[in-house]
């Protein structure tokens, strides 16, 4: 994998998309709260060593909002990645107050007819889940998630507390 490259077209993604308003997310930005995290230095991507469920046993957080863990597609299937992102959520990082949340050009997602997917690389997003839940529950309280298909909110909330409840 070339980590350079994928770094430029992660932050080339965040910037250019997800934290860009877009009409079809009733002029909300993917991720509103991306900006400020990129901005603020909280933002770290990394290259990710072994596989998904290996790196993230031991994954410190610190200061940082969030970790992309980036890999290349072509070594790990979207089935087999999503499954070690599931396992180590469950086992690691859910009790320890974290989350992982998969993105691999295998499974695309998408909200409202917008694809979210980066599209290019597997990453794995670690994130507080407090302050995760936390997020959550501001932008639904502004109705950040309406319109969006059920299907994909069950998928999106798995493992954290749904927060339009």
């Amino acid at each position: 994998m070339n980590f350079e490259q994928a770094q430029i077209d992660i932050l080339l993604w965040v910037t250019g998309f997800v934290e860009q308003p877009n009409a079809q997310l009733q002029g909300w930005a993917p991720c509103p709260y991306a900006r400020k995290a990129r901005l603020d230095k909280q933002f770290e991507i990394r290259p990710g060593r072994i596989d998904p469920y290996t790196d993230l046993m031991t994954v410190e957080m610190k200061d940082l909002m969030v970790i992309a863990y980036v890999y290349d597609p072509a070594d790990i299937d979207a089935r087999e990645f999503n499954q070690q992102i599931d396992a180590v959520n469950q086992a690691f990082l859910l009790p320890r107050n974290m989350i992982a949340l998969s993105d691999h050009p295998g499974s695309p997602e998408q909200a409202n007819g917008v694809l979210m997917n980066q599209g290019t690389w597997a990453i794995a997003f670690v994130q507080h889940l407090d302050k995760l839940n936390q997020f959550a529950r501001l932008l639904a309280r502004q109705g950040y998630y309406e319109g969006w298909s059920e299907d994909y909110l069950g998928e999106l909330f798995q493992g954290r507390e749904d927060p339009r409840q």
